[in-house]
């Protein structure tokens, strides 16, 4: 049970029942105070750590615990649940359940190894001892002692050593981390602080000060009185934006493209499309600040962050980019002096893509990168000549307002109405940005809301949260009851950036990168046409039936929602966003109105191809599949060069999960069984994938036909033994092209070897009517409405695939045609 009267939230809830008569200059002084206090009572035996390997840091994303933040993200190394519904940063996110966006850096720079074990344990030896109580008596502890304690333990969770004032997320802890850290507390010091304290300030030492106001009898006895409780959020929030005062007084940049850009975050997701944004659209020059321990090693961890995102990486990309090795979270963002001043002299842009995406740590855990990182890069702005300094912020300042609509010059919500510490942290920043402004800099604010993945590719944060309600719907059918949803895919939101951080005249203002609104009822008109049932639930009931699925499943790729959903400072952030009003982008539309650029893919469009490349989002094993059909094939095979002379039958069955397999991959599932004495004597299982138009209807090497199908189907006999079937259904221009959709050519060989037979097999005239048209199945959990649009909807789509493919061939021999006569006539003139 939490002591209120130390319970950091308590307080920040009471100061929001009491803002009008808030005293910030008595915030300030607490900050102060606090900060004495903390100096008086500084450990001398803990070691500095120095600069960490943080997962949650900004620069690259790979952050730890449960959170979110739309798009942004190196989501990759932390094995928590980070998640998105309502922001954008970049970088951020490899943990946590936020934003969000899959496989990096593990947290560290990735050059640590043995050395940072062996700094670890120096650290921990170094940590004074805790004096062992008698058995049986309750243990007691001082201040510092605990301290200690705890330092000792969280160090055997994390990849780089901490001392006691170091946050446990900052060195490498993830969520995951988190939770074995609080067992391994109660187990080993019989103390047990709940998960969101650790989330809210991860400092051992305040952990410690924490543990022991809310529990005064562990507080060993002592001639001084105890430390006072460490000062609220909102106190240490208002002391940072005070640091922005010291920001010097600068004339403005000039306004010309730029030419050598610094961008952060660009290991995450939105960064990694940024980076290659900046690079199509410019003739820029960029510097990308990457947490690591060598340039040689930020390179080797960007060119991994950008190929994880489907994204080109060529020489011709590293010609233009120039790695840095650095840390956004460190002061002079860790570089040594001449290199920070060279830094300043050297860009004439800088843009922050960078953040720790968190919807479970406080805003002392997230300050330093959120908050800090920005004030940082103000600083560089104003080293050598004035430099315009574009930050990409989120929608989540908005959370807790009253507000109808989410202007692009609207106020945003008052700080300590903000739900959580992540708001706070992004709110914090765009304050300091003003203030900078305020001091002659130029700075751009750019706010995403929940950034969606890559229409094309498919790439998508798997961590946000955007993302896990997407997978949620498509695996248990339903959806929390939201009012909007304020996303976007990654390559406009990447690409409208990147627009007007090259554009000259764009500067300077306040821009929202969120396209229309999706409302629920957009989406369950989506998902009707794609035939799936979706129940709408409250959001309440909503995660406790998506927690339970999971886990009974279980459903390990949606186990970081899980995660996510379970933290009640998590359900803040999610009742934030389905209550969201809808966001509007007056100054944002004008601008890619009068640049031509595209607008944001949406629907089906901007979905299937991410639902394509999310594992495990279609059925269970054993479920119904959203639509199958069965395809009886006979004919002949015989050994290759040979006459085709052995009898041999195919039964299939083809299925889709759902409707994005069928728009975006054009692939179906294959299951059925193949006879053929010469293979085997009994029947042979088969299972694999049929394409449709593979390589877009284009004729194979050495082939004049055209594709119409391509099957790809593995063979496994009852004995073990297995082989490969590959079969083309192939369309030319002749006649009877029914019986062109029917017949297939196939080759048949043992696994790992070549092809030992081929042949052709074909469908009876007979079977076409009652097992293609009249056979198709729908999942029976759809309504006989849906089960009719669904069906309606397959012959449509794979009618108008037949067609074109048979339609193909017949317009190339008519372009041949044409091509001929025109050849004859210059040959008779």
């Amino acid at each position: 049970m939490r002591n209120p009267a130390v319970d950091r939230r308590a307080r920040a809830e009471s100061l929001e029942r009491g803002t009008g008569a808030m005293d910030i200059a008595a915030l300030l002084d607490r900050a102060a105070s606090s900060a004495r206090t903390d100096g008086a009572n500084a450990d001398p035996a803990a070691p500095d750590s120095g600069p960490s390997n943080s997962s949650s840091s900004g620069d690259d994303g790979s952050n730890s615990g449960s959170g979110s933040g739309s798009g942004s993200g190196d989501s990759s190394s932390s094995s928590s649940s980070n998640s998105s519904s309502g922001d954008g940063d970049d970088d951020s996110s490899s943990s946590g359940s936020g934003s969000g966006n899959g496989g990096g850096s593990g947290g560290g720079s990735g050059n640590e190894g043995s050395s940072a074990h062996a700094a670890k344990h120096a650290v921990t030896a170094a940590l004074p001892r805790a004096t062992p109580t008698p058995s049986g008596s309750a243990r007691r502890w001082d201040a510092d002692a605990l301290a200690a304690a705890i330092t000792a333990v969280a160090n055997r969770f994390t990849d780089a050593p901490i001392d006691a004032d170091t946050d446990f997320f900052d060195a490498g802890g993830t969520s995951v981390a988190a939770v074995e850290l609080l067992a391994a507390l109660t187990r080993e010091l019989d103390i047990h602080p709940d998960l969101d304290t650790v989330f809210f300030d991860a400092r051992p030492r305040r952990l410690a000060r924490r543990w022991l106001a809310d529990h005064p009898e562990s507080t060993a006895p002592q001639p001084d009185p105890p430390p006072a409780p460490d000062s609220d959020d909102l106190a240490q929030l208002f002391a940072d934006l005070a640091d922005a005062d010291r920001l010097p007084i600068v004339a403005p940049p000039e306004r010309v493209a730029p030419r050598r850009i610094l961008l952060t975050g660009a290991t995450g997701f939105l960064g990694s499309h940024l980076l290659l944004d900046l690079l199509r659209h410019s003739d820029a020059h960029v510097i990308c600040l990457v947490r690591a321990d060598t340039d040689d090693a930020a390179a080797a961890r960007l060119e991994q962050a950008v190929r994880r995102f489907a994204l080109p990486w060529s020489r011709e990309v590293l010609r233009r980019v120039t790695p840095l090795a650095g840390d956004l979270r460190e002061p002079r963002l860790g570089l040594t002096e001449p290199r920070w001043r060279a830094l300043g002299e050297d860009v004439d842009s800088i843009v922050n893509a960078g953040a720790a995406v968190d919807f479970l740590r406080g805003y002392p855990s997230l300050r330093r990168t959120n908050v800090l990182g920005p004030l940082t890069l103000a600083e560089l702005a104003c080293t050598g000549r004035p430099t315009p300094l574009h930050h990409i912020s989120s929608l989540a300042v908005f959370n807790g307002t009253e507000a109808v609509t989410l202007g692009e010059d609207d106020p945003t919500a008052h700080v300590a109405a903000l739900p959580i510490g992540y708001d706070r942290s992004k709110w914090a920043a765009e304050a300091v940005l003003r203030r900078a402004s305020e001091h002659g800099l130029v700075t751009t604010v750019l706010r995403p809301g929940g950034i969606g993945a890559h229409p094309d590719t498919g790439a998508h944060n798997p961590r946000d949260l955007n993302t896990g309600i997407t997978a949620a719907l498509m695996r248990f059918r339903t959806v929390p009851g939201f009012r909007y949803l304020n996303a976007t895919p990654v390559d406009w939101v990447s690409r409208v950036a990147a627009g007007i951080v090259t554009t000259p005249s764009a500067w300077g203002h306040t821009y929202h990168l969120t396209g229309a609104p999706t409302t629920l009822e957009r989406v369950l008109a989506e998902t009707t046409l794609g035939g799936l049932g979706v129940r709408v639930q409250h959001w309440e009931r909503w995660c406790e039936d998506v927690i339970r699925a999971i886990e009974d499943g279980p459903v390990p790729e949606l186990s970081s929602l899980a995660q996510v959903l379970r933290s009640p400072v998590a359900r803040r952030q999610l009742a934030a966003m389905v209550t969201a009003p809808p966001a509007t982008a007056t100054r944002t539309d004008a601008f890619v109105a009068a640049h031509g650029l595209p607008a944001p893919a949406s629907g089906l469009a901007a979905r299937g191809k991410m639902l394509e490349t999310m594992a495990g989002v279609g059925p269970l094993p054993g479920e119904e599949p959203y639509l199958r059909f069965a395809e009886t094939l006979s004919g002949a095979i015989g050994p290759v060069g040979e006459t085709a002379e052995i009898p041999c039958e195919l039964r299939l069955s083809l299925s889709i999960a759902n409707t994005a397999q069928m728009f975006g991959s054009r692939t179906l599932d294959v299951t059925g069984e193949l006879t053929c004495a010469r293979l085997h004597d009994e029947p042979i299982t088969v299972d694999g994938t049929a394409t449709v138009r593979p390589h877009d209807g284009i004729p194979l090497r050495d082939e004049t036909r055209h594709p119409i199908m391509h099957y790809r189907l593995t063979l496994r006999a009852a004995s073990g033994e297995t082989w490969w079937l590959h079969g083309y259904k192939f369309a030319a221009a002749r006649r009877r092209l029914v019986r062109q959709l029917g017949t297939q050519v196939v080759e048949i060989g043992r696994t790992g070897e070549p092809a030992a037979f081929t042949g052709e097999v074909a469908v009876p005239m007979h079977t076409y009517l009652p097992d293609q048209i009249d056979g198709i199945r729908i999942d029976p959990r759809l309504s006989e409405r849906q089960q009719r649009l669904a069906k309606l909807l397959w012959l449509s789509w794979f009618g108008g695939q037949l067609g074109k493919s048979l339609l193909e061939p017949m317009l190339r021999v008519g372009t041949d045609l044409l091509d001929l006569r025109r050849a004859l006539r210059k040959e008779h003139r």
